[in-house]
């Protein structure tokens, strides 16, 4: 309950910020504003100051801002209305002022994490310590796209599509903008060079789901309660070193080894102090009744970077650019195929996402806070009727042909937004859904 809660919140600061930039661009553009809304469906509370009511609703998966004569007819109808009323009607205003207010919404979710990742930066984040590191494969995981390209453990990678990477950081972000593209590697093995193929229907946004892992020691960050390590008396930064007859040299390899023991007592060996250490462990099966289990977590090589105030604002700029180029890639490849809609979350995962980081620390949720407010921003861009990005058509339009859409294509358009909507959102929800029972 506690992370739902904590998302909700995070999700309705989102919102607020959305709508706050419909909100004040249209008060600044004289129009009346009626209602300003958090949530949808019944109201749980409700203010009226000056001109306008403001509302929290019971269902907070989003928001709106009502205008005076929105949504009016073909020449500006806006019904009973003053001569005054007209003038401050949304639907008086020129194509410019209609475009800016609607884009407003948006534009403010992308400002955002301007404004917050460099507070985070100055409080400190926790960045994965391998991605300063030269991109080392330290696990291939069997049978996924890069062992069937030939990569081994030990493989260093110096290029992407002849592009050199110096850093798991650097090779992140050339993946992230080829995904769809064949991914051609030139890797460094043994002293020689050798070039690996990925064909274009195997490759992916991220190494993981190329079956490409860094390094990572077999040390226990932490242990679940009454599981098999805990009883046995196992304890955290335990380094392991064998499990039955099979050596471990990285984390990757424990699965196996623990999957073949077939829920058979198996003595365990680790490191502690400088001392070597065996224990018996008796592994259990999963709740999904498929794997063997003993209860344990690897550490997490994390550093601590904290920055100055210029440092941080240009560090949090540069992040933001990532996480924007990240986003309109991905939504570019996810429209012509060559990214899975399986990676598409709705908004249950958006409350875990935000639930989690909102019980961790003040830099990770101010850093969710900003992927998840740029999410929001290109979304409503995207020129889908109904969406903000197709209401910023509809005026881009009126703006050039100095003439309206007709009232019937504007409707048709609606509808087919609606639908397109509609399949995101199943989509999404599956996923989530998915997510959920299937891990």
């Amino acid at each position: 309950m506690i992370t739902i809660a904590a998302g909700i919140i995070m999700l309705g600061i989102l919102v607020f910020i959305h709508e706050f930039g419909h909100f004040c661009v249209a008060k600044m553009a004289g129009v009346k504003v009626l209602k300003f809304s958090l949530g949808f469906g019944p109201r749980l509370f409700s203010k009226t100051w000056g001109e306008t009511e403001y509302m929290i609703c019971a269902v907070p998966l989003g928001g709106y801002v009502q205008m005076l004569g929105e949504g009016g007819g073909e020449n500006g109808e806006t019904g009973e209305l003053t001569q005054e009323e007209k003038a401050r009607s949304y639907a008086a205003k020129s194509p410019a002022k209609r475009m800016a207010i609607v884009a407003a919404g948006p534009f403010m979710n992308l400002i955002l994490p301007f404004v917050v990742l460099p507070l985070a930066f100055m409080l400190g984040v926790n960045l994965p310590a391998f991605l300063d590191r030269e991109p080392c494969v330290g696990f291939v995981a069997p049978e996924s796209p890069a062992a069937n390209a030939g990569f081994v453990q030990g493989d260093c990678i110096e290029a992407v599509n002849d592009i050199p990477v110096a850093s798991w950081n650097e090779a992140n972000k050339k993946l992230i903008s080829l995904a769809g593209d064949s991914l051609r590697f030139e890797v460094l093995r043994g002293g020689e060079n050798v070039e690996l193929t990925i064909p274009v229907e195997e490759s992916n946004l991220e190494f993981q789901s190329l079956g490409l892992f860094p390094d990572q020691a077999a040390r226990i960050g932490a242990l679940a309660p009454n599981m098999p390590a805990a009883q046995a008396g196992m304890e955290q930064d335990d380094l392991i070193i064998s499990v039955g007859d099979h050596e471990i040299s990285s984390w990757f390899d424990l699965k196996n080894a623990i999957q073949e023991t077939g829920g058979q007592a198996v003595p365990v060996v680790v490191e502690r102090n400088g001392e070597r250490l065996e224990y018996i462990v008796t592994p259990e099966r999963g709740d999904r009744g498929d794997d063997y289990l003993i209860g344990i977590a690897p550490a997490q090589d994390v550093v601590m970077k904290r920055f100055g105030p210029l440092e941080a604002v240009a560090a949090g700029a540069e992040r933001t650019y990532d996480l924007i180029e990240l986003t309109v890639v991905f939504v570019q490849k996810l429209f012509s195929g060559h990214v899975s809609t399986k990676n598409i979350g709705g908004p249950i995962t958006v409350v875990q996402i935000a639930g989690q980081a909102a019980q961790t620390d003040v830099s990770s949720i101010l850093t969710v806070l900003a992927f998840l407010s740029i999410q929001l921003g290109i979304l409503n861009l995207l020129p889908i009727p109904i969406l903000d990005g197709g209401h910023i058509f509809f005026n881009l339009f009126e703006l050039v042909f100095r003439r309206p859409l007709s009232v019937r294509t504007r409707e048709i358009a609606q509808q087919i937004g609606l639908v397109l909507l509609i399949m995101l959102m199943v989509v999404a929800f599956y996923n989530d859904i998915v997510r959920i029972f299937m891990g």
